[in-house]
């Protein structure tokens, strides 16, 4: 999915010229000419980055920053600026400022300097909490509920229903989670999958609707059943 970003520049030629260099670099690009409208625009479209001019008629980039944090977003923030001195890029990064490109700048280096940027910081988030249907599993606290209520699971359980989450909807086969699920060959004992397949659906899939299905002779899928 590409990723969207927000640039804020005042400067309708650079806004121009930036929007339209992203947008052929395959982004999704949403644009704002101020302070207070990149702050909204922040809180209503989420996006995963945002190129900030620091030179702005009604705030500075770095009250945009201090409002964007104070309000608990955490989105990426790449500085662009005429400043090149020492004091302003610390001040940048230390507000929160994921990087800082000065101008005049060329195209390529901020595409290399967003890239770089979002690797980044999605290497650095927290894993989400999967859900599918009322199956909610936690990667951090490595807790799993169904319906609200907690269902205590093994680590190799837990392993089980979090490769059959990530792939909900997509036939595995046996060999495909022994090697996910176990991380080496079991020799053909494909039993051991059936084993703990079967004891999983007795903890996570005891109510309605069933959720683990079997395809025989084909492997097991995730998903919810055909409707009436």
């Amino acid at each position: 999915m590409e990723s969207r970003l927000l640039i804020v520049e005042d400067d309708p030629n650079i806004l121009d010229l930036l929007a339209a260099s992203l947008k052929f670099a395959g982004f999704d690009v949403l644009t704002a000419r101020g302070g207070h409208e990149a702050v909204a625009a922040v809180q209503r479209h989420r996006p995963d980055l945002v190129v900030l001019d620091v030179m702005l008629p009604d705030m500075d980039g770095f009250d945009v920053v201090k409002r964007l944090r104070s309000g608990g977003a955490a989105t990426p923030v790449v500085f662009l600026t005429a400043r090149d001195g020492t004091e302003d890029k610390i001040r940048g990064l230390t507000l929160g400022g994921d990087d800082y490109v000065t101008k005049p700048f060329s195209l390529e280096e901020v595409i290399a300097r967003i890239h770089a940027v979002l690797r980044r910081t999605s290497a650095q988030a927290p894993p989400p909490r999967l859900t599918f249907a009322d199956i909610e599993l936690d990667e951090e606290s490595h807790e799993v509920w169904r319906g609200g209520r907690l269902v205590p699971l093994s680590p190799t359980e837990f392993k089980l229903l979090h490769y059959f989450m990530t792939n909900a909807g997509r036939v595995l086969s046996k060999p495909q989670i022994l090697d996910h699920v176990w991380d080496y060959d079991f020799r053909g004992e494909v039993g051991i999958v059936e084993s703990y397949v079967s004891v999983l659906r007795r903890k996570i899939d005891k109510g309605n609707p069933r959720l683990i299905h079997t395809l025989r002779g084909v492997g097991y899928v995730l998903r919810l059943p055909p409707g009436p």
